[in-house]
C-alpha cells in the first residue's frame, strides 16, 4: 500500500531521508510514476534533486512525462548529459511531444534520434499541429483493418494486445481514409464470413486534427465510446483520442482556467526561484494596481462628500464587495459556457435577461437587508435608503457586466478567465462607488 504523500514528504524534508538512498529507494519501490512525479513537485529544490538522483534511470522518463513543465525543467537542467542516452532508450513520439517544451534543442535532437522510423513519422505528423489542436496529441495505439475485412480477421486481430481504452476497430480504405467504426462487442455473436462494415456504427463522429483540444475531448467524453478517430483534412486516419487522454486534457484546461484567474501559469513550480515567481506575478499586480488607481480616482471625485458624511466611507467596502461577488458568480458561469461552446449569439440575449432577473431579485433582497442594517447602525433613514439603492444598482450592473465582459474578451481573442475578473472588479467598484457616493451627495448633503 502506498505511503500517504504528505507523510513521505515530511520524512524526506524533516528526517533527511533523501540522504539515505537505500531507504529512499525502498520507499519509492512499487509506487507508480504519477505518485513519484507528485512527490518531486512537492519537495524543495535541494531535496527534489536528491530524490531524483535516487530514481533508477529506466523510470526517469516516465516520471518526467507526468510532471509539470516548471519543476520538470529544474530536473532536466541538473541531469548530467551522459545520462540522457539511457533515459531516452525507450522514448516514443508521445513522450517526446509531452517533453518538447521543456527540453533544450540538443536533447530534443538526441531524443528524436532514439525514435524508430515509425515513431519519427508520428512525431513529424504531430508537430504539424500546435499543441492547442488535438492532432498534436493523438494516440497511435489502435486497432485498424481494411474496409473489406471480415469478422474472422477482426477476431484474429483481437488475439494480439488490445490497447488501453479501446473498444472499437477502425476501418480504412486503401488510401488510409477512415470509413467506419465497429464495436468489438459486436464481433463475438457474428458469423466469421460477415463483413465488418455491415456491423459498423451509424453516424460516428470523427475528430479533425485541427480541432481545439477541449472541444475534441468533450466529444469523446459524450460519445459513449472509449475513443474516437482523429482524421486530417482529407479524412485520412491520424490516430485516436481515448477517454483517458480526453479527461486529462479537460482537467488541464480547467486547472489552467483556475490559475489564469489569478494571473498565473498552471505549470508554475511550488518552489520555483523567487526572481522567476516574482517576475511572473509582477505584471498581474501592476495591472491590478492600475485598476485600483482608477477606482480611487472616481472616489476622489467625491472627496467633499466623504469629508462631510463619514458613514459613507465606512459603508463603501460593503457596496464594492456585494457587486464584486455578484459579478464573479455570473462571470464564472459565462466563462464556463464559453469554454464548453454553450454561449452563442443566438442565446446571449436570453442569458442576459435571465442574469438581470437573478441580479434584480438578489439586489432587492440584499439591498433591503443592508439598508435596514445601515439604518439601525447609524440611525439615519436616508443613509439606509442611499446604500439600499446603491446595492441594488450595483448588483444589477454586476450581472450585466458578468455577461458582457467575458463575451467581449472572447470576441477579441483574449482569454476571459485571465482578464475577466480584473476588468469585472474594476467595473463593479467604479459603478458601486459612483452610485453610492453620487446618491450620497444628492440625498445627504
Amino acid at each position: 500500500m502506498a505511503e500517504p504523500l504528505p507523510d513521505l514528504i515530511e520524512e524526506i524534508v524533516t528526517e533527511s531521508m533523501a540522504d539515505d538512498p537505500a531507504t529512499l529507494l525502498a520507499a519509492l519501490s512499487g509506487q507508480d510514476e504519477v505518485y513519484i512525479a507528485s512527490l518531486l513537485e512537492s519537495l524543495p529544490v535541494e531535496e527534489r534533486l536528491a530524490v531524483w538522483d535516487g530514481i533508477s534511470r529506466d523510470r526517469k522518463l516516465d516520471v518526467l512525462v507526468e510532471m509539470r513543465s516548471d519543476p520538470r525543467e529544474i530536473l532536466i537542467d541538473n541531469t548530467p548529459h551522459n545520462e540522457w542516452a539511457s533515459i531516452f532508450a525507450d522514448i516514443d513520439a508521445e513522450d517526446l511531444l509531452e517533453l518538447l517544451d521543456s527540453l533544450p534543442k540538443r536533447l530534443v535532437d538526441m531524443a528524436y534520434e532514439s525514435l524508430d522510423s515509425k515513431e519519427r513519422k508520428y512525431f513529424r505528423e504531430a508537430t504539424q499541429f500546435p499543441d492547442n489542436q488535438i492532432g498534436h496529441w493523438v494516440n497511435h495505439e489502435q486497432l485498424v483493418l481494411p474496409s473489406n475485412a471480415k469478422v474472422r480477421e477482426g477476431l484474429r486481430l483481437l488475439r494480439r494486445d488490445i490497447p488501453q481504452h479501446c473498444d472499437s476497430i477502425f476501418l480504412v480504405n486503401r488510401s488510409g481514409q477512415f470509413s467506419a467504426l465497429v464495436k468489438i462487442s459486436h464481433l463475438f455473436n457474428a458469423q466469421d464470413h460477415v463483413s465488418l462494415f455491415d456491423l459498423s456504427e451509424e453516424n460516428v463522429i470523427t475528430i479533425q486534427g485541427a480541432d481545439d483540444t477541449m472541444n475534441a475531448s468533450l466529444l469523446v467524453q459524450r460519445s459513449g465510446l472509449a475513443s474516437l478517430p482523429v482524421v486530417d483534412e482529407n479524412n485520412k486516419l491520424l490516430g485516436r483520442l481515448d477517454v483517458s487522454s480526453a479527461s486529462e486534457l479537460v482537467n488541464e484546461f480547467y486547472e489552467r482556467q483556475v490559475m489564469a484567474s489569478a494571473g498565473m501559469d498552471e505549470d508554475e513550480d511550488l518552489f520555483s526561484p523567487v526572481a522567476k515567481s516574482a517576475k511572473n506575478r509582477a505584471l498581474w499586480l501592476g495591472i491590478n494596481l492600475l485598476t485600483a488607481f482608477m477606482a480611487s480616482w472616481f472616489i476622489g471625485l467625491f472627496e467633499g462628500t466623504l469629508q462631510q458624511v463619514v458613514a459613507l466611507a465606512v459603508l463603501m467596502p460593503v457596496v464594492a464587495s456585494m457587486g464584486g461577488i455578484a459579478g464573479s458568480q455570473t462571470l464564472t458561469l459565462i466563462v464556463r459556457g464559453l469554454a464548453l461552446g454553450q454561449v452563442t449569439p443566438a442565446n446571449l440575449r436570453a442569458l442576459m435577461v435571465k442574469e438581470l432577473k437573478v441580479g434584480g431579485v438578489n439586489g432587492v433582497i440584499w439591498a433591503l437587508v443592508i439598508g435596514v442594517v445601515a439604518y439601525f447602525w447609524f440611525t439615519d433613514a436616508m443613509l439606509g435608503l442611499v446604500i439600499c439603492l446603491a446595492i441594488l444598482f450595483n448588483i444589477v450592473a454586476a450581472a450585466l457586466a458578468g455577461v458582457f465582459v467575458p463575451v467581449i474578451l472572447d470576441k477579441l481573442k483574449i482569454d476571459p478567465a485571465l482578464s475577466g475578473s480584473v476588468i469585472l472588479t474594476t467595473v463593479t467598484d467604479i459603478v458601486g462607488f459612483v452610485a453610492f457616493l453620487g446618491l450620497g451627495t444628492l440625498f445627504l448633503l
